[in-house]
């Protein structure tokens, strides 16, 4: 317990100077630490792995910071929290930076070997693995730092091994020679998800292909010539009339003079160019499913490189560009291009580096997806797996209805390599552990084998995440306390990716959903609503925002406006905001810390005032209504609320309505000792429960304040959630306490309309004939005379005769009336007011002309004109506030 009665708080509030402090004390007592062995309600979380090689970045910042309001919310609500952190190894950036390293030696990986080059990428991670850690510690993240993961620790390995050899033997995994997606950059294949779609400009080359007999000629348009060198059919709709006669029929292909079938195929749009399409399995995802339904051949005309190969003849050896380019020229040339039409199409890009894939036939492991889906779909049906927000079911159960089976080698040396050996003598496979690898081939006995080159797609490993981190496959009790955990936070961006893969593979080895909910946000956006990145240069480092203005900032920023699955703008405009709300909450704490002499935390409160009696109200109700909020995961909602409380009603409201209490000038009160005792407690109660709630938001700022309040524990973040009492909060109360405001608001108005200077206090007049008004009115007389720079408040009845020279106003039933004689010099006021009209109205006649002028307004840009537009309206806004308040004067002065 303590029970602090002087401000020990420093004038200005510093971040640099309480966030480590904080994160290391909390780190030291434990409080991350979760206790398998306790009892009672479990909570768990696992963290979305960030990539080894990379930093923090302000996804990274939200998807944290959510995750991070969610455990300190439950854990303070009596929860055993279990929140595991990790890193993913990410195969294709991780080994592509060590290769980058090696090149500046002149080296290459090749020049290392495999196991000399592992040992460099494992010194590298090492060495720079820890950096995006060590940054979410600076956001304030309260992980369970004692059970960092890596998805390429022992445990997580062992994981990965069994889980691919189970799937192996059970005929889910298997090895194909299919399309797929090659980076020719990265040189490895990437999943149909990993590849990102562009808008592109480009072309409609259409080509002729003459028929073989002679009967005529199909014209075919593609997007890329230069694989037609990989043609083996063209097809046309079954149902076209055009092109009937021709099934079946052999047509020439152009510059090769190979001779292939026109076929019939539904999978042909008839609307789309001419209605005839080349067909180049090797090279196109859909021409290779038409392939396997006419048995036709497979032609790869490129190497991984991508650079035409022996099988484009004349070709050989060009980049691909470059021999699209040629192909063009020659098909002209030679009489057969027809025509080449401008075209916008989808361009598919490796999201790793942005290089154009290459569609390639290439025998690869398969994960076979309709046997893992389906399940992963009912659970979403039946609601045992629920999304938040709900639209994005749909989402995930359409991928999942049209999914196919994913691609997971990878030609890559980092990663957890493929657990499969070849006899060098024979088409033996073995698939299993190393350690029981037989000494000689089942089949034909030879001693030599041959293990698979290949490693596993990163997002197989991360598919495992949620029980893989609990210890699976040993039945730990970990896995049995928090499998499956609560809710897995994430980005839209990634449904794909992770959360379908997590399901079915949670589903499949854990026979239950990894988790119950899914709560989706979206992306952070620049102010312009474009999406963050190295190209466009609008990135924003979390870490230099932390520097400048602390986490407690950035977290409380990145929370307020969101709401769940939305995307959201960033604008430093808003941390300014947030940073004076910090300093807001910070000075009032001092304030009130500051007006604490006498006080006991145990001492019995007095009796309360209409401010005591609402201020617990409203503070009741923002108990239930941000807890609400958090139980539905409305984060920016609950942030909203506090901001609202804090901000306007403690800080702009209750604490002016207690000073004259605590500074003993309250008038009419028989003991104002302890009416100072009364506000002082209920000044504490409200502020360390509000801070209580802010918490899991501002987790530094309030730990601060709270240890300098009277309070009970060792710190805030295990200090128990605050729960409303019912039976204060009061509709009637609330409902009072806003009359009073609202005509404190309205003489302050009068006050500033009519330029009366702040030291002069003003006889103010009510009438009111509502009779529970004017009872409401006179007991809160004392508040409008503090307040609102009264020096007396008169509240009559309904007959009262007009005051006059007054200024008035109405709220509700209630009049005011503000004598202003003696408050302002009528002529001068009248005449300061006439020259500032003078000068609107020059303003609104000047805008008026620009605007009528035909010219500015064709030849100037949209927003220029818009904003001259907003000028106008807001000087006629301003000319008709002028003329009112003058009117109102005149008739004063006669």
């Amino acid at each position: 317990m303590s029970e602090a009665t002087t401000s020990g708080l420093s004038k200005t509030y510093d971040p640099k100077q309480v966030e480590s402090k904080w994160y290391a004390w909390w780190s030291e007592k434990g409080y991350f630490t979760a206790d398998v062995q306790s009892g009672g309600k479990a909570f768990s979380v696992v963290m979305p792995p960030p990539n080894v090689t990379g930093s923090l970045h302000l996804g990274h910042a939200m998807d944290n910071t959510l995750q991070d309001i969610l455990s300190r919310f439950k854990r303070m609500q009596g929860y055993h929290v279990l929140w595991v952190p990790g890193t993913d190894h990410a195969g294709i950036a991780t080994q592509a930076k060590v290769e980058e390293a090696l090149a500046k030696e002149g080296l290459s990986k090749y020049d290392l070997g495999r196991e000399a080059f592992l040992e460099r990428v494992w010194d590298w991670k090492h060495q720079y693995g820890t950096r995006i850690t060590t940054q979410l510690r600076t956001l304030g993240t309260s992980c369970d730092w004692t059970r960092e993961r890596f998805t390429m620790d022992e445990g997580c390995s062992e994981a990965v091994q069994e889980v691919f050899i189970r799937l192996y033997e059970k005929g889910l995994i298997y090895r194909g020679n299919r399309i797929i997606n090659w980076c020719p950059k990265c040189q490895t294949t990437i999943s149909d998800i990993e590849v990102e779609h562009e808008e592109r400009g480009g072309h409609l080359w259409h080509i002729r292909y003459p028929v073989q007999d002679g009967d005529g000629e199909v014209v075919v348009a593609t997007t890329r010539p230069e694989t037609m060198l990989g043609d083996t059919a063209v097809a046309v709709h079954p149902d076209d009339d055009r092109y009937k006669h021709l099934i079946g029929k052999m047509v020439i292909l152009p510059i090769l003079n190979r001779a292939i079938p026109v076929i019939a195929d539904a999978y042909v749009d008839p609307a789309f160019g001419t209605g005839v399409v080349k067909i180049t399995p090797a090279h196109d995802p859909n021409d290779f499913e038409v392939a396997l339904r006419h048995n036709l051949p497979q032609i790869t005309v490129m190497t991984k490189e991508a650079v035409m190969n022996e099988e484009a003849g004349p070709y050989v050896g060009q980049d691909r560009y470059e021999c699209r380019k040629r192909i063009v020229k020659d098909l002209e040339a030679k009489g057969f291009l027809v025509k080449v039409n401008d075209h916008v199409h989808a361009v598919g890009q490796c999201y790793r580096c942005d290089t154009v894939v290459e569609p390639m036939v290439s025998p690869q492991w398969f994960v076979r997806m309709k046997p893992l889906a389906e399940p992963a779909m009912e659970v979403v049906k039946n609601g045992r797996l629920k999304f938040v927000p709900e639209r994005f079911t749909k989402i995930y159960l359409g991928w999942l209805e049209n999914i196919r089976d994913w691609c997971i080698s990878r030609q890559l040396w980092w990663g957890h390599r493929i657990p499969v050996w070849y006899c060098d003598d024979c088409d033996y496979i073995y698939c299993g552990r190393a350690e029981e690898l037989p000494e000689v081939c089942p089949k034909c006995g030879a001693s030599h084998f041959e293990q698979d080159p290949d490693v596993l797609d990163t997002w197989f490993s991360s598919g495992l995440w949620p029980f893989s981190t609990l210890g699976w496959p040993e039945k730990t009790p970990e896995l049995v306390k928090y499998y499956p955990t609560s809710v897995l936070v994430t980005g839209r961006d990634i449904i794909f990716f992770w959360v379908a893969r997590m399901v079915f593979m949670g589903l499949e080895f854990m026979g239950d959903v990894p988790f119950r909910e899914v709560f989706i946000h979206g992306l952070i956006l620049d102010a312009q609503g474009r999406k963050m990145s190295k190209s466009l240069g609008n990135g924003v480092d979390p870490i230099e925002i932390i520097d400048q203005y602390g986490a407690d900032t950035l977290r409380f920023m990145l929370v307020t406006g969101n709401t769940p699955g939305n995307d959201i703008r960033f604008h430093f405009e808003r941390l300014e905001g947030i940073r004076n709300f910090a300093n807001k909450i910070w000075n009032a704490s001092r304030f009130v810390l500051m007006n604490l002499e006498g006080f006991a935390i145990h001492q019995p409160w007095g009796e309360l005032t209409l401010a005591d009696r609402w201020i617990l109200s409203r503070y009741n109700r923002l108990i239930g209504e941000t807890t609400a909020a958090l139980e539905r995961y409305d984060l920016g909602e609950a942030a909203r609320l506090l901001y609202e409380f804090l901000w306007n009603e403690y800080c702009d409201w209750y604490i002016e309505l207690a000073k004259p209490r605590l500074y003993g000038k309250e008038v009419g009160v028989a003991d104002a000792a302890a009416s100072r005792q009364t506000a002082q407690q209920v000044l504490t109660y409200v502020l360390r429960g509000t801070l209580q709630l802010l918490h899991p938001f501002m987790p530094f700022l309030t730990e601060e304040i709270w240890q300098q309040l009277p309070h009970h524990g060792e710190s805030i973040m295990v200090a128990p959630w605050p729960e409303a009492e019912p039976e204060r909060i009061n509709s009637s109360i609330e409902e009072e306490m806003a009359l009073v405001m609202d005509v404190i608001r309205a003489i302050r108005n009068i006050r500033a309309e009519m330029n009366v200077a702040p030291g002069k206090r003003a006889e103010v007049i009510l009438v009111c004939g509502n009779e529970k008004q004017r009872r409401v009115l006179t007991q809160g007389a004392a508040y409008i005379v503090n307040l609102a720079g009264a020096s007396q408040v008169a509240i009559e009845g309904i007959g009262y005769g007009q005051s006059e020279g007054a200024a008035t106003a109405i709220v509700g039933d209630t009049a005011i009336y503000l004598p202003l004689k003696g408050l302002i010099d009528l002529t001068k006021e009248i005449d300061r007011l006439t020259k500032e009209l003078r000068a609107v109205e020059d303003e609104v006649r000047r805008l008026g002309s620009k605007l009528n002028n035909a010219g500015f307004v064709a030849k100037a840009p949209a927003e220029v004109v818009a904003k001259e537009r907003e000028k106008e309206g807001e000087a006629l806004r301003k000319k008709a506030a002028l003329e009112e308040r003058l009117r109102t004067l005149t008739s004063l002065g006669n």
